[in-house]
């Protein structure tokens, strides 16, 4: 596979800053703002981070006298000096080594608290983020490359928020401490070091500044190769049922390709500089050892200085050699924390208002005034001057072709989506002006693909729980049963090996589709809302679980605002209120009886199904054979 071409990458950078609505990630621009942003997440913590850096500046110091150390040992040696002497200063050097271990074990432990704890926090900032996201921000988006920005790119930044500062401190006083040493020694062979020192840091930052830019390129692909597989995982069956292994293996091994040439580029740069940069350290430290021994040979420096001198020589090698991997470790996390606070930034488009008052206990009526809907500015509308209202404990049924708009028009019932114009109230309330969760509380959805987690049987059930003790959701058991009981699921639980405490697996995966969505009706009962929106919660099971779910349904309807979307006339009969919704508008409304005197569309789906299906077919439109 080749390397990825520039346009490309450009192309895929610009759909990122679409998607996200800011900069894309390759800009240099808010690098400084990124820094102090990603700061203020250590800053709670700068007591543990000071005694860090006050560890770190004692065991640098300690670290700087070893070399005085080691060339007065030698000095003492050469000068034929006593053994007591010796002794002291081999007792000394001794003693500078084991605290320099102390201070270092201090230092670690509490770089190590905070760099943890940032990464704790940011995860659940970016995690409590993404909650209040609008669903059209998810419905652009790849599952994958939102997780990779929360699991990959956070841990990445983790090092650079605290280990990464602290070794550049500890090196920079290595560095700094090191050349002043030198200078008393001999100002000579200092020198020596000055000259060769700026060459390797200009060096050393052009190779950062490539290493930040490709370390950018792999986070990004890391989050397409998160993303396939993602997608295959969750469509297992789906790959398995058409014979796809294959093609999916290669799509992914194409996106692992793709993200391993830009890491080689990567490696390439690396490949070139780490070596150079060694090299011009190591290549000045055999200039000191040379010039140095031409002046102790001359009698204008001791060995035992010479000895120093070579020490604090490596040192600085060391120290400069740390700059440009530390510079490298900084850039790389720099481009991770480019993509995590540019999920951060983005706004969600649903907010509550400055002035919302939080929705009282409400009966249930329902009313949508001259309602419009686009999915984003500029598109086309889907929906258009609908109007409808359902009384408290009525049932309003929507029935149409496939892509009509049925599923949008209850989706701004809980104000899932923003209106392009128009208003909906709730008892009187318009819901643009009271608080999203006290509406939602009150508003309970049974979709056709039921959502379950991955636990217990009872953990999804509670989900629909209002109840909170110590931060957990709670219900009696009594509760619990009466909602199973009713949903029709209290039987099929029992039979279960472990009952409610079975585990039913990645998004219900262990439970029949019957048995899923009597758990999801179950949860609904419990959550008991005035509001109810059932999305054709039937329309994908078999006559026998169809036949438990309705009758679990109709119990679910006693009493509440109901509004079904069915894709059988059957089930909505008994409506209140029918809706035809056509094209994005309400093209009639009424009674089952009324519909079928005005004749139209409703009558045509309705002859369809249950009178000459081919004559049907032959008379309406295909798309609207079919409803949804």
């Amino acid at each position: 596979m080749g390397v990825i071409e520039g346009q490309q990458l450009k192309a895929r950078g610009s759909e990122r800053k679409r998607r996200f609505g800011v900069p894309s990630a390759l800009s240099l621009q808010p690098l400084d703002l990124n820094w102090r942003r990603l700061l203020s997440y250590v800053w709670p913590y700068r007591v543990r981070l000071a005694v860090a850096i006050v560890a770190l500046m004692l065991a640098s110091a300690t670290g700087l006298a070893i070399p005085l150390a080691a060339g007065g040992l030698v000095n003492a040696i050469t000068a034929g000096n006593g053994a007591a002497l010796l002794n002291k200063v081999a007792l000394a050097l001794v003693g500078i080594v084991v605290a320099q271990a102390a201070l270092n074990l201090v230092q670690t432990y509490q770089l190590a608290y905070v760099g943890e704890r940032v990464v704790a926090d940011m995860r659940t900032q970016v995690y409590t983020h993404i909650q209040r996201l609008s669903l059209s921000f998810f419905n652009d988006r790849r599952v994958g490359e939102i997780t990779s920005r929360v699991t990959n790119d956070v841990t990445t930044i983790q090092s650079t928020a605290t280990t990464s500062i602290a070794s550049f401190l500890q090196t920079l006083l290595q560095f700094v401490g090191a050349l002043v040493l030198m200078c008393v020694l001999s100002w000579q062979l200092t020198g020596l070091v000055l000259v060769l020192a700026p060459a390797m840091v200009a060096l050393g930052v052009f190779y950062g500044r490539r290493v930040r830019r490709l370390s950018t390129e792999v986070q990004d692909k890391l989050a397409d190769t998160s993303s396939v597989l993602e997608e295959t995982v969750a469509g297992v069956r789906i790959v398995q049922s058409f014979a796809r292994e294959p093609y999916e293996v290669r799509r992914f091994g194409r996106t692992v390709e793709e993200g391993f040439a830009i890491a080689l580029r990567r490696a390439r740069v690396r490949a070139l500089f780490e070596p150079l940069l060694t090299c011009l350290g190591f290549g000045g430290l055999v200039l000191v050892l040379w010039v140095g021994g031409r002046l102790v040979q001359e009698g204008s420096l001791r060995p035992g200085d010479l000895l120093s001198m070579l020490l604090y020589g490596g040192s600085i090698a060391g120290a400069l050699s740390g700059f440009t991997s530390l510079f490298t470790q900084i850039q790389q996390a720099l481009g991770a924390t480019q993509r995590v606070f540019e999920l951060l930034d983005t706004a969600p488009e649903i907010v509550d208002g400055p002035d919302a008052q939080k929705l009282p206990p409400i009966g249930g009526h329902v009313r949508l005034e001259a309602v419009s809907f686009r999915y984003r500015e500029g598109a086309p509308l889907v929906l258009e001057d609908i109007t409808l209202e359902a009384q408290p404990g009525e049932r309003v049924a929507l029935v149409g072709p496939s892509g009509a708009g049925k599923t949008t028009l209850v989706n701004l019932i809980p104000r899932f989506y923003e209106l392009a114009s128009g208003q909906i109230t709730v008892d009187g309330h318009n819901i643009r002006d009271v608080q999203l969760r006290s509406l939602r509380e009150q508003i309970g959805i049974v979709p056709q693909e039921t959502a379950l987690f991955n636990g217990t049987i009872r953990d999804n059930i509670l989900y629909g729980s209002r109840d909170e003790r110590d931060g957990q959701l709670f219900a009696s058991d009594e509760e619990l049963t009466a909602a199973a009981q009713a949903a029709n699921a209290h039987d099929f639980i029992l039979a279960l090996p472990d009952g409610y405490n079975t585990l039913v697996g990645d998004r219900g995966v262990k439970l029949s589709g019957g048995q899923r969505q009597r758990v999801a009706i179950a949860r609904a009962l419990l959550k008991d809302p005035r509001i109810l929106i059932l999305d054709e919660a039937t329309s994908s099971l078999d006559s026998e679980s169809e036949g438990l779910v309705q009758e679990a349904l109709e119990r679910l309807m006693q009493g509440r605002t109901t509004f079904v979307i069915a894709h059988r006339l059957s089930t909505v009969r008994n409506a209140h209120r029918i809706a035809v919704i056509s094209g994005g508008r309400v093209a009639d409304s009424g009674t089952h009886e009324e519909l079928l005197a005005r004749g139209g569309l409703y009558a045509r789906l309705y002859q369809m199904q249950f009178r000459d299906p081919p004559a049907a077919q032959q008379l309406s439109p295909p798309s609207e054979r079919y409803i949804e």
